[in-house]
């Protein structure tokens, strides 16, 4: 392929990463927003018992392979590598990086599809030795149908960070669209039709197939700006040694990190039925501002940071203005959602999930299950943004420490919160998986209390203001104390268009809160909001 390679950026980037990072947040509320229809159709057809606990152990256990060799991995190891190589209008090192990260990685990726499709009867047993009989072997079945096509959302990484890296964020973002579209296809068409066993099986293939539209509707795109390029496995490159150095702490600090998620799964296949579902779904809603505002901003921000060239005091200067607009941006999106989760949980539980298998009962558990993830919700999307400036520094070992304490407090806190204290306290055994989520929620604030640390130690304390976080916290608070107002008026918001109601309002009152608090992200998106009335 012969395309002329795109001409190089300036040296030093933009000062604002607000467009890159609406474009990031806007192809990832599209994909969530389908991902929640998704699941909001599982839960229709599978509600919380037996298979469609076996199918979200299944699907957890491919994801391993997706990642420890995906997005996040890349962000950190490549990305920093190639954008920094793009800034210096060095083609020819760029496209080989790329080149050879795509051929390890589909190397490597390969050989795990492989051994997890062999593997899979022993998978089950480490992931979820509480299951038994034609639960397991429906897991295990799973398993094997699901690891081919994570081995393709790998692929489907690469080609993310490639964009990413010329600034081209909302495509890669919006891709896992088709894949949402896919699995939500194949409940339409064989649910009700088939039976749950069964219907398990036809959404495996779903996957499969949508992870390889993933990946096929990026790809024109990446050999656009990749130019002239072929795959190789060299490492004869010192850049891409770099990027292979890199990879392994990165890689490492991923599975400690998931070995954490997976603790958590292992722990819950003891607890009573449907801990698994109600798990998977409470991370489905957690991970929406997560990715919106968590990673959207650290995803936009991490190829910018990467490229800035200068003295080492230009850069941390530049490093610091960047990580302090960021923490703002990420505060004042994720400090209303902590505070819905918990007042408002049951009606985001009820829009999403509620209708079919999964009624009113199973709605309450969410709302316990997220009110307790709420509690590291800030910590870990701050925490992403300064590990990202730690990326962008080549640093990627420091990270990996935090990781592992994070995990050893998590596997710690979460094995007493949920299997000793709801005894003690004498609560329901199915509020045992709230224990993991409030658990979680600590150790992250501890990694973030590290990770602030250590950036500082590199380019200069930067944290947010306390005056800030008072004034976003009250607002938050005072605007839940009006929604709940209009959830009595309206009689508890038993209906889904009652419960949008009281969500819309309590967004609209934080809005109007902050607004006249006069804080400038507020002030930022009234003004884009009149702009677009004046053009309308």
């Amino acid at each position: 392929m012969t395309v002329p390679p795109e001409a190089p950026p300036p040296a030093r980037p933009p000062a604002s990463s607000q467009r890159p990072a609406a474009l990031v947040a806007a192809g990832i509320l599209l994909s969530r927003l389908v991902g929640l229809v998704r699941q909001r159709v599982f839960s229709y057809y599978f509600g919380a018992g037996d298979e469609s606990d076996a199918f979200t152990q299944a699907f957890r256990i491919p994801n391993i392979l997706q990642n420890l060799f995906g997005e996040g991995v890349l962000s950190a190891s490549f990305i920093p590598v190639y954008s920094q190589l793009r800034a210096k209008g060095d083609d020819v090192a760029r496209q080989e990086v790329a080149g050879a990260v795509l051929g390890v990685l589909s190397l490597f990726s390969a050989i795990v599809v492989l051994v997890g499709v062999l593997a899979a009867p022993l998978l089950v047993h480490v992931i979820a030795p509480g299951f038994e009989g034609a639960k397991r072997e429906l897991t295990v079945q799973l398993v094997r149908v699901l690891f081919p096509g994570a081995g393709l959302l790998v692929l489907a990484a690469w080609c993310l960070g490639v964009l990413n890296s010329h600034g081209k964020f909302f495509l890669s973002y919006a891709a896992p669209v088709l894949w949402n579209a896919c699995m939500i296809a194949a409940l339409l068409w064989w649910g009700g039709t088939v039976s749950l066993p069964r219907l398990a099986v036809v959404l495996a293939w779903g996957s499969v197939a949508g992870a390889l539209l993933q990946l096929v509707v990026q790809w024109r795109n990446v050999s656009r700006v990749l130019g002239v390029w072929r795959v190789t496995v060299s490492a004869r490159s010192p850049h891409v040694r770099t990027v292979l150095r890199n990879f392994g702490p990165v890689f490492i600090g991923r599975g400690v990190t998931q070995l954490s998620a997976y603790i958590d799964s292992f722990i819950a296949s003891f607890l009573v039925m449907g801990a698994a579902t109600i798990l998977n779904n409470v991370q489905l809603l957690y991970m929406l501002p997560v990715s919106l505002f968590g990673m959207s901003i650290s995803a936009a921000e991490l190829p910018a940071m990467a490229s800035v060239t200068g003295e080492t005091a230009e850069i941390a200067s530049h490093l610091r203005d960047r990580l302090a607009l960021g923490l703002r941006r990420i505060a004042f999106f994720i400090v209303p959602s902590a505070v819905a989760f918990l007042a408002f949980g049951d009606l985001l539980a009820r829009l999403v999930f509620q209708g079919g298998e999964f009624q009113v009962e199973e709605v309450h558990w969410v709302w316990g299950v997220l009110a307790g993830s709420a509690v590291g919700l800030l910590a870990s999307t701050l925490g992403r943004l300064y590990a990202s400036a730690l990326y962008a520094l080549r640093d990627t070992r420091t990270p990996l420490r935090f990781a592992v304490v994070r995990v050893a407090l998590t596997t710690a806190l979460g094995f007493a919160a949920s299997l000793w204290l709801p005894g003690v306290l004498g609560l329901a055994p199915r509020w045992a998986v709230a224990g993991l989520t409030a658990s979680a929620g600590i150790a992250a604030w501890v990694e973030f209390a590290l990770l602030r640390r250590a950036a500082g130690a590199r380019i200069g304390a930067v944290s947010l203001p306390r005056s800030l976080l008072l004034t976003l916290w009250g607002c938050a608070v005072a605007a839940a104390a009006v929604g709940w107002g209009v959830r009595e008026a309206l009689g508890g918001a038993a209906g889904l268009v009652s419960s949008a109601v009281v969500l819309v309002t309590y967004s609209l009152g934080y809005g109007l809160a902050t607004l006249g608090a006069g804080i400038p992200q507020a002030r930022a998106i009234a003004g884009r909001v009149r702009g677009v009335l004046r053009r309308g």
